[in-house]
């Protein structure tokens, strides 16, 4: 449907009304002029709390979740608690029965790295969005790691989870650094639509995805996630998009440039990743 809607054309130059074109693309017409509501600064602490619970405690659901908000003195309900984490882009990890949507099969595409020897930079990158707090409010970060060398070859800010986000962030990152072999991702929507397969198959990288409720198949850029929360977003929050931008710059520089990793034998991924003797 977002598909749909981003080929609507509202400009005064356009010969057909606005109407006229959500009739033929089967789009109701109000969608386009719907903006979400801002969360309250209540529901902004809530969700805070439950994104550091979450990186403790990947498998927490809903109800374990509900739990753990009453306990440091949060009184919400259930349906209140999924939606929130739905809007932070969270999902607990365990085993769940397939209920994907017939339409959205034709997307979805199998698990590669599976007894994949990774050898050389650019053979597999990672890519995952995930909720970054700030003193009010929050955005959405998505970063690809080079699985090799453990580089974040490309990141972008936005206070949205479009696919089409995603998307400009890999072809920023090909554009940069070359086009990667295969590129993994989890099966959210961002990564199982049109857009996304149709872009990676023309420019010939292999597919891969999570497959449900395995915690270990992206396991290198939830690693990454848990390193620039702890040591950057939940030390300094931001009390804007910009400055959030600015922490996050720096931060990267050092993880990428200065610091050693214990994961790739202490060696600092701009060297691995440039294959630096």
């Amino acid at each position: 449907m977002k598909e749909r809607e981003q080929l609507i054309e509202q400009s005064a130059t356009c010969k057909l009304s606005v109407r006229k074109q959500s009739n033929l693309l089967s789009i109701n017409r109000s969608n386009l002029y719907y903006k979400p509501r801002e969360e309250n600064a209540e529901n902004i602490k809530i969700m805070h709390q439950m994104d550091k619970h979450n990186l403790e405690h990947p498998t927490h659901g809903v109800l374990r979740m509900q739990d753990y908000l009453f306990s440091v003195g949060f009184v919400i309900n259930v349906k209140k608690v999924r939606r929130l984490l739905r809007k932070m882009n969270i999902m607990a990890i365990y085993p769940k029965r397939n209920l994907s949507k017939v339409g959205d099969l034709k997307y979805k595409h199998p698990y590669l790295l599976k007894n994949l020897t990774i050898d050389r930079p650019n053979q597999v990158w990672e890519i995952d969005i995930t909720y970054i707090a700030m003193q009010k409010g929050f955005m959405y970060l998505t970063a690809i790691i080079d699985v090799y060398s453990r580089y974040i070859v490309g990141w972008s800010l936005s206070n949205s989870l479009a696919a089409e986000n995603s998307l400009n962030t890999l072809k920023e990152a090909i554009l940069e650094h070359g086009k990667p072999e295969i590129v993994n991702s989890d099966q959210g929507s961002q990564f199982t639509c049109l857009m996304w397969v149709e872009h990676l198959e023309k420019e010939g990288v292999k597919i891969s995805m999570d497959s449900k409720g395995r915690a270990l198949d992206n396991i290198y850029i939830e690693r990454f996630w848990r390193t620039i929360k702890q040591d950057c977003i939940y030390l300094r929050p931001a009390a804007n998009g910009q400055e959030l931008y600015r922490h996050i710059l720096g931060f990267m520089k050092l993880y990428n440039t200065v610091n050693s990793h214990q994961g790739i034998g202490r060696e600092i991924p701009i060297n691995r990743y440039k294959m630096v003797a």
